[in-house]
């Protein structure tokens, strides 16, 4: 995947990231640090497609 595709994959996850905290109203809710954690894997993998390029 190319940076600017991850990048609108990670602008994705933190909106989901926001509306699962919204629904389920505290940050450690199982379904909350799970989507922290996917957009945290998007992040990181972002850093290394601007490293690569």
């Amino acid at each position: 995947m190319n940076s600017g595709m991850t990048l609108l994959c990670v602008e994705r996850a933190r909106k989901r990231l926001y509306q699962v905290q919204k629904k389920y109203g505290f940050l450690t809710h199982p379904k909350v640090i799970e989507q922290s954690r996917k957009l945290d894997n998007l992040l990181n993998q972002y850093q290394t497609c601007k490293l690569k390029s």
